[in-house]
């Protein structure tokens, strides 16, 4: 299910992408103000992990979860059924707040699915399906534009909504089953899965820290997205400073250090921001560079990019396996640093390399980067503490999605005056750090109190 919420959450993210230029067309507006089909998604998707993971650690997840996928449909039949810009903008937010709540139960559903010795297996489900979704995005999004319009596009998620609530109703009873041998690490993770009781209401004040951090967020976002075409949107992201100490100084924020803190998972975290953004810095470069001067065609571009995703599709499930037998962090280090060897062996990039051996390259990278996914996330969860695995889950989602978002930028601009090996050599360095932080052991983690001892041990997330 964890798999399916995945897929599902990153196929919607790319496959509106491909329809930003028929959409500028048929609703007659600029093409920057069609650009918000997209942005109206991520936004918000971004923006309030940190708070649905809080609200989750106290929130039943079973209710959760069918309201999140049920708005989610919903959002997507707005869109399709969209009249003007901004009824598709307000139907983009109301996908983008839904698919923030799935991003946060990704990590923790797998978690709380399995044996703690069989947690690596379990975790590189989404991190396997996560990316063939972001692959298949574009691809079944050109097909529908090309024969069925725009709408078409936005309707590819409903049915995948109700395959995962019909997969929720089976694995989530709707009573929490007793202890099973083996999950006492797990604490109640599962039976909080399974409950139906309503979902909690946060309080009064848990809307203004969310606003704080929702703030904080967009305005980094925004700064950065928009600094690609004018420069001075940079200084945007100092606005995000402000939102950010004041949000860190209130129990929300306090919250999520506790949980850094006491896993010891700052590096990790880390690690998770520098891959992403090495990732996203070497996609961008290499598919400027490779059509620059028309040298090679977007299919062609395309097809070579497919092979960073595949072979992370391929070598998921091994990372999963071999965290379950070495450890994850040994795993998710060796991940990194193949990685790291893969973008490292593509800083020479010359006009006269082939496209297959550029593809190897690629391949070497994703190989990396499929090794490390599921055994990072892994790796903390196994750290949260008890009721804060949904905090957990949303820190490490807003790690990647930051690295996501960070890393174009510089990349283009280093691209844009020194070509493209200061740029690819600059993605290494990021991968490079990141291998590093993961290779260093953490010292044993300080137990942190639940948020709320007197809960009922039906109501909370637990340790995952």
């Amino acid at each position: 299910m964890a798999g399916l919420l995945s897929f599902t959450a990153m196929l919607d993210m790319n496959v509106v992408t491909i329809a930003v230029g028929d959409l500028a067309r048929e609703l007659r507006v600029p093409a920057a103000t069609a650009q918000w089909a997209v942005l109206g998604y991520q936004l918000p998707l971004v923006a309030l992990l940190l708070p649905v993971g809080r609200w989750l650690d106290r929130a039943a997840v079973r209710p959760a979860l069918g309201a999140a996928l049920a708005g989610f449909a919903l959002g997507c039949g707005a869109a399709a059924l969209a009249p003007s810009i901004g009824w598709l903008i307000a139907a983009r937010l109301m996908q983008g707040a839904c698919g923030s709540v799935l991003f946060v139960l990704m990590p923790v559903l797998a978690a709380g699915a399995v044996r703690p010795e069989l947690r690596g297996r379990a975790m590189s489900v989404p991190a396997t399906l996560g990316p063939l979704g972001a692959v298949a995005g574009p691809a079944i999004g050109g097909l529908l534009l090309d024969h069925l319009g725009w709408r078409a596009v936005f309707l590819v998620v409903p049915p995948v909504c109700l395959a995962a609530w019909l997969t929720a109703r089976r694995a989530l009873p709707s009573t929490p089953p007793p202890p099973r041998p083996g999950r006492a690490a797990l604490g109640a993770a599962a039976p909080a899965a399974a409950t139906v009781t309503p979902p909690h209401r946060p309080a009064r004040a848990a809307f203004g820290e969310a606003g704080l951090v929702a703030g904080a967020v967009a305005a980094v976002l925004l700064g950065l997205t928009f600094a690609a075409g004018a420069p001075g949107w940079a200084l945007l992201v100092l606005a995000g400073i402000p939102p950010a100490v004041g949000w860190l100084r209130r129990p929300g924020g306090r919250a999520v250090r506790e949980v850094l803190r006491a896993g010891r998972t700052a590096g990790v975290h880390g690690a998770v921001l520098a891959l992403g953004a090495g990732f996203a810095a070497t996609h961008l470069v290499l598919a400027l560079q490779l059509q620059r001067d028309g040298r090679h065609s977007a299919t062609a571009t395309g097809l070579v990019l497919l092979c960073f995703p595949l072979a992370m599709g391929v070598f998921g499930p091994l990372g999963g396996r071999l965290a379950d037998r070495f450890t994850p962090r040994r795993v998710a280090a060796a991940g990194g640093a193949l990685t790291a060897l893969g973008l490292l062996s593509l800083v020479p990039l010359e006009a006269g390399w082939s496209l297959p051996s550029i593809a190897w390259r690629l391949a070497l990278a994703g190989a990396g980067t499929g090794l490390y996914g599921g055994p990072v996330q892994a790796l903390v969860m196994a750290a949260a503490p008890p009721g804060r695995a949904a905090t957990a889950g949303a820190a490490v989602q807003l790690a990647r999605s930051l690295g996501f978002t960070l890393g174009p930028a510089p990349a283009v601009a280093l691209w844009s005056h020194w070509g493209p090996h200061p740029a690819l050599f600059a993605a290494f360095l990021a991968t490079a750090l990141a291998a590093g932080l993961l290779a260093v052991p953490a010292r044993q983690p300080r137990a942190v109190p639940s948020p709320d001892p007197r809960r009922p041990a039906d109501a909370p997330l637990d340790r995952a």
